[in-house]
């Protein structure tokens, strides 16, 4: 029934007009359990997942033009796999550090203020039990492909994905950690992305990597020192898992203490993905302006490294794991160790691309059209794609897929061996 129930939500939320930028009040910090309140409330707006009409008497929450932002735990159709989202009221915030603030880089200033809209973001980061369903596709598109149904025709259409090989040496994978329970980790910023489009597509609900600025923004929490908990690293260990006190392995989501906004492993664990491009320049641009956009503050890509990981990793030092530190991306070198040619576009092989996942992002104003929000997820570098095309094409490694509301019940129709 609860499946039923998602896909005629789906249907509704499909049908149903755009929401555009709203202006939010900030979130309530009430006590984050849901009660039936909210939970009735949430049935009288069943076309927005997250969005009530009703203000809930507990829990989080955010006002809204549209209605109330409450916290929400999503089903991934076709399975019993849960994620949980936070809601974030929209603000403005100084972005990068000051030149005073301890272990800072040049690439971190000068500050600029930056408003940002309201949005959900994920309570934890993505665990593998999310992410090997994606991996899962793998062998479902080929048996598709096998059966010769659900046929891709463009391979680059807003409906189509591409599968993550299989991995190449899964020890580099799963060494620091594979339990359901503890974030993914090593894949590309292209297979976070897809990723992301694989989850829209198949909800109906539009989900993607934050933007550097928006990643910050919820890091933050409001707070304007080094850390959000204030300025000394001694305290670190009781909120991430980084180089001090992890052990060099990767620890279940949500063990230590959380971020005033209620996300967890904001600092260490895996390193982050955001959609930014990373620029040595810092933020010069931007210097002198009064305020900006997070859209503004967007450095998009133009070339397939560096990009942005944001937050510091169980393998690296408390230095990264500042709300302002930046950590360039090196494909070639984050692949040293991949013999394959061309090299995977999905998976990384070596440190510190074994420390680096990702977090759910979902804006409160989405795009206007399937197209516009394409751009979010798919490779916006042609090189990219191409070898992705190579990979599956000429050796057989990875799929191209279609993926719909209706793709659990064709996975159901395929036999177990296929699964």
């Amino acid at each position: 029934m609860r499946y039923v129930f998602i896909l005629v939500f789906c249907f509704l939320f499909l049908m149903g007009s755009n929401v555009h930028a709203q202006v939010a009040t900030p979130v309530q910090d009430q006590p984050t359990t849901a009660t039936n309140e909210t939970e009735s409330s949430q049935q009288e707006t069943p076309e927005r997942l997250g969005l009530v009409a009703s203000q809930p008497k507990d829990g989080r929450f955010v006002k809204t033009e549209s209605g109330y932002m409450v916290p929400y735990t999503a089903t991934i159709p076709g399975t019993d796999v849960t994620f949980e989202m936070v809601p974030v009221a929209g603000g403005t915030f100084r972005m990068g550090s000051p030149a005073e603030e301890e272990d800072r880089s040049d690439d971190e200033g000068p500050t600029f203020e930056v408003k940002v809209e309201p949005f959900w973001v994920g309570k934890y980061e993505v665990t593998w039990a999310e992410y090997k369903l994606y991996m899962r596709m793998d062998r479902v598109f080929k048996a598709f492909q096998d059966k010769g149904v659900r046929e891709v025709k463009d391979q680059e259409g807003v409906d189509a994905i591409t599968a993550p090989s299989g991995l190449y040496e899964p020890s580099f994978t799963y060494e620091a950690g594979a339990e359901p329970t503890q974030p993914a980790a090593t894949m590309s910023q292209f297979a976070a992305k897809q990723y992301t489009k694989w989850l829209s597509l198949i909800s109906a609900d539009f989900y993607r990597l934050p933007t550097e600025a928006e990643w910050e923004y919820a890091c933050r929490a409001g707070t304007k020192t080094r850390f959000y908990f204030g300025d000394d690293a001694d305290e670190l260990e009781d909120h991430a898992w980084f180089e001090d006190n992890s052990d060099y392995e990767r620890h279940a989501v949500g063990e230590l203490k959380p971020n005033p906004w209620g996300l967890y492993d904001m600092y260490g664990n895996v390193a982050e993905w955001v959609l930014d491009q990373y620029s040595e320049d810092g933020y010069e641009k931007h210097s002198g302006k009064k305020v900006v956009t997070a859209e503004q503050a967007f450095e998009k890509p133009d070339k397939v490294f560096p990009r942005v990981v944001r937050g510091g990793s169980w393998e690296l030092g408390a230095e990264y794991c500042r709300s302002a530190a930046r950590l360039a991306s090196d494909d070639d070198e984050w692949r040293d160790e991949d013999p394959n040619y061309p090299q995977s576009p999905w998976w990384l092989t070596t440190t510190p691309g074994l420390g680096v996942g990702f977090r759910l992002f979902r804006p409160l104003a989405e795009p206007d059209s399937i197209q516009e929000k394409d751009k979010y997820w798919s490779a916006d570098v042609p090189r990219i794609m191409k070898d992705a095309k190579n990979r599956i094409m000429d050796n057989g490694r990875g799929a191209f897929g279609l993926v719909d509301p209706d793709l659990p019940k064709a996975i159901k129709g395929l036999t177990s061996k296929d699964k």
